[in-house]
């Protein structure tokens, strides 16, 4: 086992980072630290803990000029993008420290005579959280500082490809005053990782990656009973209305199958059209994919850079190649994208026709720039073939009747219904998924209910 990890860039494949890993006695010791210090920072009055927690944002927010080049580094996501995910991680924190203070006020129940009655929202203790390479930044914080907010105490475990992120959120943290050892990070292997998640020390885990990752989380946390929330990826759907605005629909789906190269879990990944718009929609979604520009991230003229590594390219060309194989037809000629080079992360963006669901490309996670599209007769066949997924994440309708895409929301097997947009986390709104994307909440006032829990005092009054 080795003893250090190593961040290969997508760039140039070159080792970008190099860590030493954390001891088994490294984290027995964080975890002590960690309990120690929750006991004084959940003591903290939440308007405290909020102020610091402010100043945080502010000191994470002011290094943004060099935040944004490390992700590119790091994943690969083009440097022209990459101060996106600054901002969306500011709007997010921002909103969970907005909508705090009423989502932790005690719940009073009504007056009863005689009686005080009142339920608590209090910390759980220590919080592990596990968090992907993808959006380094944006699925972190959903957890890390609503946690903190809430009065626990943090461990992060950031991807191996990602390590400077966790290093990142000390850096901010330890300048705005957050007491030593409330939130920590250590770099650790997967072994160490599900010794981290089994510790009985631990109160919860929040973890962002795949089913298979999910499944160890369950398996880790059963001996010590920690919760747990999981969020696993999708195999997210659209649909095109034949009342939709056409030329809306195929510029927000393009943009939702290919921004970061497609690696989102709540990326499009099949899309179904009605009859009457079909031909219109595929000509319109090939002729702008074409549009993309395939480079090195460092160029701020590229608009689609290099997967996260090459065996993750090479996946998908091989769901491409077999959905091919079955009968599909591939709409775009990856020799139009000279950048695009097999055996490289460097990969052309794809449409598919000719689909099905037989087909894996159609069912299986697309973790890479590909998209299926499919026509329908009907709002039931969408639905039904919506809902023909072991994924449940994120859905997409586009249509100029709100009433008829709600009603079909209502059957929709998923976390988030869209309509008119994709691939976007409103932090006011609940993040969830159903079905093998995963379970548990983050972001908006419900996402504070699991990373807490209700403490109730009854009180009989003196006479």
């Amino acid at each position: 086992m080795t003893d250090t990890l190593k961040t290969v860039s997508p760039v140039d494949g070159r080792i970008y980072v190099e860590r030493t890993l954390e001891t088994a006695a490294g984290i027995d010791r964080a975890l002590d630290l960690a309990r120690a210090a929750q006991r004084a920072w959940g003591s903290l009055p939440l308007a405290a803990r909020c102020e610091i927690l402010g100043r945080a944002v502010d000191a994470f927010v002011a290094k943004a000029n060099e935040i944004a080049p490390e992700i590119t580094w790091q994943m690969g996501r083009p440097i022209s993008h990459a101060p996106g995910e600054i901002r969306g991680f500011e709007e997010r924190a921002r909103h969970m420290l907005k909508v705090a203070p009423e989502a932790l006020a005690a719940v009073r129940p009504g007056d009863k005579s005689g009686f005080q009655r009142q339920i608590k929202r209090v910390p759980l203790g220590v919080v592990a959280v596990v968090a992907p390479w993808n959006y380094p930044y944006l699925t972190a914080v959903n957890s890390v500082l609503p946690a903190l907010i809430a009065g626990n105490a943090v461990v992060l475990k950031h991807s191996h490809q990602t390590p400077l992120c966790a290093e990142r959120f000390g850096e901010a943290f330890a300048s705005a005053g957050v007491a030593q050892n409330v939130f920590q990070y250590l770099h650790l292997s997967h072994d160490d990782t599900a010794r981290l998640m089994g510790d009985r020390r631990i109160g919860s885990v929040c973890f962002t990656g795949s089913v298979s990752g999910g499944r160890a989380v369950v398996a880790a946390t059963a001996l010590g009973f920690a919760t747990s929330g999981l969020e696993l990826g999708g195999k997210d759907p659209a649909y095109v209305r034949s009342d939709a605005n056409l030329a809306q629909a195929v510029e927000t789906l393009t943009d939702g199958a290919f921004f970061n190269a497609g690696q989102s879990c709540c990326g499009i990944k099949r899309i179904y059209v009605a009859g009457s718009c079909y031909e219109e929609f595929v000509a319109g979604m090939v002729e702008l994919t074409m549009q993309y520009r395939l480079g090195s991230p460092l160029d701020p003229q590229t608009t689609i850079g290099p997967v996260v590594r090459t065996s993750a390219a090479a996946a998908v060309r091989s769901q491409v190649r077999d959905a091919v194989a079955r009968g599909a037809r591939q709409l775009i000629d990856e020799t139009s994208f000279t950048a695009s080079v097999p055996g490289t992360p460097y990969l052309a963006p794809q449409v598919l026709v000719g689909v099905d669901h037989s087909m894996p490309i159609m069912r299986e996670e697309t973790f890479g720039p590909a998209v299926g599209i499919m026509q329908v007769a009907s709002d039931e066949e969408a639905l039904r073939l919506m809902n023909d997924s072991e994924f449940g994440l994120t859905a997409a309708i586009f249509s100029a009747d709100a009433a008829r895409a709600e009603a079909l929301g209502d059957a929709l097997e998923t976390g988030t219904v869209f309509l008119n947009r994709c691939d976007y986390l409103d932090p006011s709104l609940a993040w969830t998924g159903v079905k093998n994307s995963g379970r548990g909440c983050t972001l908006s006032r419900i996402g504070y209910e699991q990373l807490t829990r209700p403490k109730s005092f009854h009180f009989r009054m003196a006479t």
